[in-house]
């Protein structure tokens, strides 16, 4: 009889705040986290995207994350930062975020997907919940927050 092994592999994710809520970024999207710094706008894109950054000499769209998900307007503090998220295709990113608060290691036994509503699009934006000691940190899937990307540019 063979016996099936359970491998609890993990993750590392940046937990960052918005408004009161924690959320969870899988630390292999993450380029870089800068400060807050002048935004210039751009003409007729969506509202979330805020404008673009020069970044290095790197020109790095910039989106406001609450904005996209239907939350208050963003408050820009000492704490305010904005996460640069490298995904291959689409290159660069830049979302705005409340605070990084830490990186935490979460396995898999940790981590519970979470079912909901196709017509609930805000629940698009997660993939899971993390659970750290007493705390529950949404988990963001990155694919479903960039991917109108391409509509900026």
């Amino acid at each position: 009889m063979e016996r099936e092994i359970m491998v609890n592999e993990t993750k590392q994710y940046i937990v960052v705040k918005l408004g009161g809520e924690q959320y969870g970024i899988d630390i292999s999207y993450v380029d870089n986290i800068v400060r807050m710094q002048k935004i210039t706008r751009v003409p007729n894109v969506q509202p979330y995207f805020k404008g673009i950054i020069n970044l290095r000499g790197e020109v790095v769209p910039v989106m406001s994350i609450r904005t996209k998900m239907g939350l208050e307007d963003d408050e820009f503090t000492n704490s305010t930062r904005i996460i640069i998220l490298k995904v291959e295709e689409q290159g660069s990113l830049g979302i705005i975020i409340d605070q990084v608060k830490e990186v935490v290691t979460l396995g898999t036994n940790e981590i519970d997907k979470v079912a909901y509503d196709a017509m609930d699009e805000r629940n698009n934006f997660i993939n899971g919940v993390g659970k750290h000691g007493e705390e529950l940190i949404s988990l963001f899937d990155i694919n479903c927050i960039i991917g109108e990307k391409e509509a900026v540019l």
